[in-house]
């Protein structure tokens, strides 16, 4: 694959050098104005020991701000601040404010505005100073055909089960969008070099974008502490092997010592794409899955990741939430309305139309309930571009206009369109008020809006009293179903297809594709009793409140160290060219067979079993003549003839 594919990164020359270095491995210069400093820091560092993270994602958690004051690119001021709605920061917050926990946590990813390279130095020097992160500047044309191209035209759709089959099916297999993509890895790869101390350190990369990055990190160190998280869906064998690239992907990601899935499902095809295109066989130990992989074990991790508590009961007590949640209620429940909610990504998986489609069908098949239902469908603007999210915004505002004309009257439209991106206050207000949320994606790896829902719906003390309006009875049944109107309920309805619906066993299942099916739990999810609401709710709430983004991210780091345990207990060799790069890992008293121990050995014993193979040891393995050659036949015949020989020839 030329340059790209064999790891040269054309734009290593202009990566900052002005990072501190906190490694002195051989054939990494540090700089030589801050050996000094970080010698002497070395020796406090070791009194109070701390663990350090490295995660590596395609973007930094950062916001990143510029103000051009000037048409001159060396005017520009850049401001930066943490983007608190970012998994990665939310993870690290949980970290750090664990007393059990004692890691620093260095970021390294893309920002979302392209940097000029007149302020690259700056930038990266101003974002670690700051928030200990490492920017990664990819070239313009490369981050285009490596993201908008083999990452979202490519890996994308395959990932969620589209085929190419035609050109507007996906995009079809371009080499030139993998090179760009296994460049932008080794960039990625460069970046880390420059921060990481592979002894000590762990390096946590995420999701798709990155999958090549585990071979290009252990080939410059063969016993870095490597995991690698999935965070969208692992298609099963017979889709996974259209890709032509498969082979490369799956050995990059078997070079990691720890991979993550969200649901067993995604675990289990990616063990099943490895047996059937590597031939390789797993077994469970003691509660772990393990890959064995040329003498390293590879630890598989199922767990799908949680919200961040903290916070989110943060947003909920906000004062402008809580103007919110009562311009909403007077809005919906002042008009006796019920609200259903939906809260989905404009993409063709995220099955808005095929949502409204059941709701129509619900209105068909239950005249009763119009008028006095609505369906306010959130739609955040696409990640991606391309027809196919024109086409779904097209059909999306199509199937709205319809069916408000049909159901709608003065004053009521039974579907509520929102477009426009909210602020995440916003989000749960809407949360707070929606007796059910409908999550129907034809296919998706986690989707955590169930879970901000249940926790939107269990809500405050403050939004019970001041907002909605529910006290606490002082006895008896008074209030509906029991002394306790405060007692919270929620309803969830989802696709069987993404990745939260085994975790949630109260919510009521439903294959997308069927609209009757998702009209009738619409129907089933308003009429449901108030006893059942509530204890379904109070199910699903005490899962996620302790199944939040902390308690994922501790779980990994805790099963990342104990797959990294054996390094130092084993001798390691490297082997292979580029993706098909391995680390051979053996136990430490092997020893290497050398050519005179074995002449030395054959001429000594007076008894010897010869046990040769016939395909791979006589012939090669993939040879049409299937005769051995003539020396084959004289050595065969030299070692029959010494009557101290016993020949097995296995074929």
């Amino acid at each position: 694959m030329g340059e790209l594919a064999s790891g040269e990164s054309p734009s290593l020359c202009r990566l900052s050098r002005r990072i501190p270095r906190v490694m002195t491995t051989p054939g990494i210069l540090s700089d030589p104005l801050e050996d000094a400093d970080d010698a002497a820091s070395s020796t406090s560092d070791t009194t109070s020991h701390r663990d350090r993270l490295i995660i590596v994602s395609n973007q930094l958690p950062i916001i990143t701000r510029r103000d051009c004051s000037s048409s001159s690119s060396n005017n520009n001021v850049w401001s930066f601040s943490w983007d608190h709605d970012s998994l990665l920061l939310q993870l690290r917050d949980r970290l750090v404010s664990d007393d059990n926990v004692n890691v620093d946590v260095v970021y390294v990813g893309c920002l979302r505005e392209e940097v000029p390279l007149s302020d690259q130095e700056s930038v990266s020097q101003s974002l670690w100073d700051s928030f200990n992160c490492v920017p990664t500047f990819l070239p313009q044309d490369i981050h285009s055909r490596f993201y908008h191209g083999f990452c979202k035209q490519q890996l994308w759709p395959l990932f969620h089960y589209m085929l190419p089959l035609s050109p507007d099916l996906g995009g079809r297999f371009d080499r030139s969008l993998w090179q760009a993509y296994v460049s932008a890895n080794k960039i990625f790869a460069d970046r880390i070099l420059e921060v990481i101390s592979p002894d000590e350190d762990l390096v946590w990369v995420h999701d798709y974008h990155l999958m090549v990055l585990p071979t290009f990190l252990r080939k410059r160190f063969n016993r870095v502490k490597l995991g690698f998280f999935l965070h969208s869906p692992f298609p099963s064998s017979e889709i996974y092997k259209t890709l032509p690239v498969r082979e490369e992907i799956l050995r990059s990601l078997l070079n990691a010592d720890l991979i993550g899935f969200h649901t067993f499902d995604y675990a289990r095809h990616f063990l099943s794409c490895c047996s059937r295109m590597l031939g390789l066989s797993y077994e469970s130990k003691r509660g772990y899955i393990g890959l064995e992989y040329y003498g390293r074990t590879v630890n598989i991790k199922i767990l799908p990741v949680g919200i961040h508590m903290g916070q989110l009961e943060s947003v909920l007590s906000l004062p402008e939430t809580e103007l919110k949640v009562s311009q909403l209620i007077g809005r919906f429940r002042g008009r006796g309305l019920t609200v259903m909610l939906g809260v989905d990504d404009m993409d063709i998986f995220k099955g808005i139309s095929l949502k409204l489609l059941a709701m129509e069908q619900f209105l068909i098949q239950h005249p009763e309930w119009r008028g006095k239902v609505v369906l306010v469908q959130i739609a955040n603007p696409a990640r991606g571009r391309g027809r196919d999210v024109e086409e779904v915004i097209a059909e999306t505002h199509a199937a709205v206009h319809r069916i408000n004309a049909a159901f709608g009257g003065p004053g009521y439209e039974p579907i509520v369109l929102i477009d426009t991106p909210l602020q995440f206050y916003e989000r749960v207000a809407y949360y707070v008020v929606a007796e059910c949320c409908l999550v129907t994606a034809v296919r998706d790896g986690m989707n955590l809006i169930p879970y901000e829902y249940i926790i939107s719906r269990q809500g405050n003390a403050r939004l019970d009293e001041v907002v909605l309006g529910l006290k606490k009875s002082d006895g008896g049944g008074g209030g509906d179903g029991g002394g306790d109107d405060r007692r919270k309920k929620s309803v969830l309805v989802v696709s069987e297809f993404i990745g939260c619906s085994p975790s949630l066993s109260g919510a009521i299942r439903v294959n997308p594709w069927n609209v009757d099916a998702v009209a009738e739990a619409m129907a089933g999810a308003l009429e449901m009793g108030e006893v059942e609401k509530r204890a379904r709710h109070e199910k699903h709430h005490r899962y996620v409140s302790t199944h939040d983004v902390g308690y994922w991210a501790r779980s990994f780091l805790q099963d990342l160290r104990r797959a990294c345990t054996v390094h130092e207990t084993r001798r390691c060799w490297g082997i292979g060219f580029g993706l098909g790069f391995r680390v051979v890992a053996l136990d430490p008293s092997f020893r290497k067979l050398s050519p005179e121990h074995a002449v030395s050995a054959y001429r000594r014993a007076n008894a010897r079993a010869i046990l040769l193979d016939y395909d791979g040891t006589l012939m090669p393995q993939a040879s049409i003549d299937k005769g051995p050659s003539a020396r084959s036949i004289e050595v065969l015949n030299a070692l029959c003839a010494d009557k101290n020989n016993l020949v097995f020839l296995g074929h």
